[in-house]
């Protein structure tokens, strides 16, 4: 009995912190969380629970954060709208002051009676506003109903924010691979001078988006680990992708590589068709040295202008900034003198950023930190410039910054925000159809709870700092605002459990922040969506993606017509996660996945990938099929073979969908075969390396390229056409 108890106790702890403790699998079949896996999770919240006693002081610590007697430091609420209080921490006949943003004062008394919500009046105001009640101080977050949208990008590119009755047109835009992008000169890595390059080109050609892969900082100290998901820090930019000559010229650029003697190994690595990571990066960080060293010297010491704006660039970066650097010198130090990369394994007093030990370590090597803070000024220029580029070009939208789900528990951001990040567990996914283990992918994010008393503040800089040199965010697998599936460190991803999000809270934040920086907000909403969150996503106006492989038909067979696309969501022919036009039609994902073994015995003896090259055969079918009707196929023409993929028909077909805004990969553009990644590959499939052929002059300069530009531009205005002549000739509604 006693067991029995105890596992209730525990079962009813976690669900009280936001776990499910039960959760229906791929097959519908209700699965319970183990206690033990409960109760690891539970302790890496801060909530221990491997006694009675500690399950009871727990259990009161929780109570008293969720009872309401003590306002949180941050509520959100939406303009318009009454503000509800818990009744335990507001005495009736209290008053009450509201300081707006915009410098103006609200004053009032409450009136609610006892045991009833207090409620404040609406605010029509968006902003951080400060509620004071007594001595208590609350932040109040009050956000506009809905995100910034592709349309209200489109009248701000016209002049007419205050609104218009003409309505945006169908717009279009790319989606790259940073790193894949070259430029003579680059070093073997796409950089931020690439992008503007490529940015203001495509806006030529009537583009209006330019979607990248995500730019957060990487560990300059392990060049070996480039996943763009699973970065150091979302706080701060990849160093990797920094142009030396965009800021100092080619000069000086030519001159550090004389210094560093390597101006052969510097085209060498232009010339490689898959990036050489980590030679590539320790040669640029060696001319990037070479140049803070001349910087130093020549600028910083005389107090130039570009000295001066260094220094302000550092100012208004703040601490955040200053524990970056200091952690990617303190990982440097720690590897060079045979030590752990991860800063859990170093010694304890480094693991604390606010330490004695880490001001000492930061003050001994002042000139090695300021080289980092000198990094990520670069970096911010460069990606700021391409933006701007994008802009002055004409996109409506520009650069579309990519958000990922999490950070690699081992980097910057959950060394220096750790009081606010998750520890010892990693976000994944659960076992499902496609993968029968689960996933688990080494990533850590925010703890709830911590969100919850510390004011939503690391969430809220990591939103302006992916927003900052963008005109766009997607964020990436947004069904994480809801929940997360956490793993214990050590155990299989089928041992984790689904934590719970403060999802409304979280959306208000998005909103407010995305009309703040003027930018749209675009979610990964891929995967099992449980019912009604694509709904909510809308509301708050939060467009979702819909990806052509995914795009079934109703009933099961076959594909959507693109009239029947989902009218507020961006389409796409794949993602990076998906095999490309070509290389589906090929089959090549699935020959890929074969020779890496991640496909399956059959039961029946059959040669599995033989199985699967026949169903795509069928889905082949099918899809031209959908061409053929929707028009964008010659009729009466049978499905081209395997290796003759019909790349324009998918583009065009995309294009014809009623989504305010398609983005064509680079990949589908140039017809390519190969798919960026590979999930669930490591070292067998090369993995964030490819690159494009050409540099991107001779790329818009291709025929071919820029033929399938043209013909998506028509597509989209065509679609634009043939939506306005379907509204003209519905009859009107009473």
């Amino acid at each position: 009995m006693t067991t029995r108890h105890s596992n209730d106790t525990i079962v009813t702890l976690a669900a009280r912190a936001g776990f499910e403790v039960e959760w229906q699998d791929a097959h519908h079949t209700t699965q319970h969380v183990p206690e033990s896996t409960l109760s690891v999770l539970l302790e890496q919240m801060g909530l221990p629970c491997g006694n009675a006693t500690q399950i009871r002081h727990s259990a009161a610590a929780l109570d008293a954060e969720l009872s309401g007697r003590k306002l949180p430091p941050l509520m959100t609420a939406e303009i318009g709208r009454g503000i509800a209080l818990p009744a335990a921490a507001i005495k009736s006949g209290s008053h009450y002051r509201i300081d707006l943003e915009s410098g103006s004062i609200i004053d009032g008394r409450f009136t609610a009676p006892k045991g009833e919500e207090a409620l404040l009046a609406p605010i029509d105001e968006p902003g951080y506003h400060t509620l004071v009640i007594n001595d208590q101080h609350v932040t109040l977050a009050v956000a506009p109903s809905r995100c910034y949208t592709i349309a209200d990008a489109w009248r701000t590119l016209h002049n007419n924010e205050a609104g218009s009755a003409a309505s945006a047109p169908p717009l279009w835009g790319i989606a790259a691979q940073l790193y894949g992008l070259r430029r003579t000169g680059d070093g073997g890595i796409g950089d931020y001078s690439a992008l503007a390059q490529f940015a203001i080109e495509s806006a030529k050609r009537g583009a209006h988006a330019l979607a990248v892969s995500p730019t957060h900082a990487m560990f300059s100290a392990e060049p070996n680990r480039f996943s763009p998901y699973s970065p150091s820090s979302r706080l701060w930019l990849n160093v990797t992708h920094i142009d030396p000559a965009a800021v100092f010229g080619g000069d000086a650029l030519h001159a550090a590589l004389d210094t560093a003697r390597a101006t052969h190994a510097w085209s060498a690595f232009e010339d490689l068709p898959l990036i050489d990571w980590p030679n590539a990066v320790v040669l640029k960080l060696k001319v990037l040295r070479t140049l803070y060293e001349r910087f130093c010297t020549q600028e910083r010491a005389l107090d130039t202008p570009r000295a001066l704006e260094f220094h302000g660039f550092c100012e208004r970066a703040g601490r955040a900034l200053e524990d970056h650097a200091r952690f990617e010198a303190l990982q440097a130090a720690q590897l060079a003198q045979g030590g752990n990369g991860h800063w859990r394994n170093w010694p304890d007093a480094l693991r604390d950023p606010r330490s004695p030990e880490v001001e000492a370590f930061a003050e001994a090597n002042g000139h090695e930190v300021a080289f980092h803070l000198f990094l990520q000024w670069l970096a911010a220029k460069g990606l700021s410039h391409a933006q701007y580029a994008a802009r002055d070009a004409g996109m409506a939208v520009g650069l579309i910054a990519d958000l990922a789900v999490g950070c690699d528990s081992a980097g910057s951001h959950a060394w220096s925000y750790r009081d606010d990040m998750l520890q010892g567990v990693s976000v994944g996914a659960p076992p499902d159809l496609f993968n029968q283990a689960g996933q688990a992918w080494g990533l850590t994010t925010f703890s709830p709870r911590a969100m919850r008393t510390q004011g939503f503040t690391a969430f809220i800089d990591m939103l302006r700092a992916a927003f900052a040199h963008a005109g766009g965010v997607r964020i990436d697998h947004i069904l994480g605002l809801r929940r997360l599936w956490l793993v214990p460190e050590g155990q299989s991803a089928r041992h984790g459990a689904y934590l719970r999000y403060p999802l409304e809270d979280l959306l208000r934040l998005i909103a407010l922040e995305s009309w703040r920086h003027r930018a749209i907000v675009i979610g990964e909403d891929l995967g099992t969506v449980p019912p009604g969150f694509r709904e909510r996503l809308d509301d708050h106006g939060l467009a979702g993606i819909r990806v052509l492989w995914f795009e079934g038909a109703y009933g099961g067979s076959g594909f959507k017509p693109p009239q029947q696309w989902d009218r507020h969501a961006v389409g796409t022919t794949t993602t990076h996660d998906l095999p490309t036009v070509a290389g589906w039609w090929r089959g090549s994902d699935i020959s890929w996945r074969n020779r890496i073994g991640q496909t399956m015995a059959r039961a029946d003896g059959r040669d599995p990938e033989e199985v699967a090259q026949q169903e795509r055969a069928r889905d082949r079918a099918e899809l031209w099929r959908a061409f053929q009707q929707a028009g964008v196929a010659a009729p009466g023409v049978d499905a081209p073979p395997p290796e003759s993929a019909p790349v324009d028909e998918a583009l065009a077909f995309v294009a014809a969908t009623p989504g305010p805004l398609v983005t064509f990969p680079l990949e589908d553009l140039l017809a390519q075969v190969e798919q960026p990644n590979l999930p669930g590959s490591i070292d067998e499939h090369p993995n964030w390396r490819r690159r494009v052929a050409l540099p991107v002059g001779e790329l818009f300069d291709n025929d071919s390229f820029c033929d399938r530009l043209l013909a998506v531009d028509r597509a989209r205005h065509a679609s634009a056409s043939a939506a306005a002549s379907n509204a003209s000739s519905e009859p009107d509604t009473p």
